[in-house]
């Protein structure tokens, strides 16, 4: 991690000063994040930027920019997954603040004490990024019908037992 990033932050004194921290962090010091991954190689660059907007929304702007390796789920090759996002998180003291806020602004509910840690935020981001069946770009989807023999669809029918008790009546 960047030495410019503390560990824990105050999240309303960070708006009070209107601050911006830039950081570095390796995949694999992202413990939650690391079993998705299929190796646990690369790193995050992240930006955090506090502030509020035109109608003294406090939020935090957190930009995003990797490469996860991941599994193809329909090739089981590895691949990197770009990740760029910017996400504006409005910060809130309780839920029901949360419908004050305006479009576009993702709630963060900030506990009592004003803490938070960035590391966890950019982990969470990236955990949202990724999709839930990971296909690598470029492979061909498989879509052929099968053809089912006569014998098979007899097997399969649940019925086909009522009809031949029907026929014995």
């Amino acid at each position: 991690m960047s030495a410019e990033m503390p560990e824990i932050l105050d999240a309303w004194r960070m708006v009070a000063a209107r601050r911006e921290f830039e950081g570095r962090v390796a995949l694999s010091a992202l413990p939650r994040l690391r079993d998705a991954l299929s190796e646990a190689g690369g790193e995050v660059v992240f930006a955090l930027g506090f502030d509020r907007d035109t109608m003294q929304v406090p939020y935090l702007e957190l930009r995003i920019d990797a490469e996860l390796p991941l599994q193809c789920q329909r090739t089981l090759q590895r691949f990197l997954f770009p990740v760029r996002t910017v996400q504006r998180l409005g910060l809130i003291r309780d839920e029901a603040d949360e419908a004050g806020l305006p479009p576009g602004y993702e709630p963060l509910l900030v506990p009592q004490d004003g803490v938070l840690r960035p590391l966890d935020l950019v982990e969470d981001e990236l955990i949202l990024a990724i999709p839930v069946v990971p296909v690598k770009p470029g492979s061909e989807a498989v879509e052929r019908d099968w053809p089912v023999s006569a014998e098979e669809e007899v097997r399969a029918n649940p019925f086909a037992g009522l009809a031949a008790l029907k026929k014995q009546s």
